[in-house]
């Protein structure tokens, strides 16, 4: 956040970049009452948002237009926003060797179980996806409730890693 950007950029990343940074990206938008702007990117992009995700997404009155799947490397090019937060959501993006983020922003591992991998009938993977979603913006409100600008970056960091282990309320 500067003072010419009164809002903070958030990078969710997953390796696929199909489902679950989507479905971060989206809510963050949408939850964050104009004080974050969120990306989100894959280290392998499927190539398209999956079906399921656009079909919660829409059904729940989230735009969805300008989601699609994208590789992280748009983010690490010259004249790429800067990041204030990049939160990997899935296992495998986590343990992958990421690119060097400009400005140095917080980091986190924010794990959620990967429901396009779910198998089961379109009613049991519509109800997965949902599943999933909830967890997402359980971590969503608990980050948009922290007062990031009264906290030091160390206590800070702290706080946004701890977001992890925290269940529902």
């Amino acid at each position: 956040m500067t003072a010419t950007n009164p809002s903070y950029n958030v990078l969710f990343l997953c390796t696929g970049n199909s489902a679950r940074s989507i479905l971060a990206e989206a809510l963050l938008n949408k939850l964050g009452g104009g004080r974050f702007v969120a990306y989100s990117a894959g280290s392998q992009p499927a190539g398209q948002v999956n079906p399921f995700t656009l079909e919660l997404l829409q059904r729940d009155g989230f735009p969805t237009a300008d989601l699609r799947s994208k590789s992280w490397e748009e983010f690490s090019r010259p004249g790429a926003p800067h990041m204030d937060f990049v939160f990997t959501v899935c296992d495998k993006a986590a343990g992958e060797t990421c690119p060097v983020w400009p400005g140095h922003p917080i980091t986190a591992h924010w794990g959620f179980e990967d429901p396009v991998a779910f198998q089961g009938d379109a009613a049991a993977k519509r109800e997965h996806f949902r599943h999933v979603c909830l967890q997402i913006a359980n971590r969503i409100h608990l980050f948009t409730a922290l007062p990031i600008d009264k906290l030091d970056r160390m206590k800070l960091e702290h706080e946004v890693r701890a977001i992890a282990n925290k269940e529902p309320a």
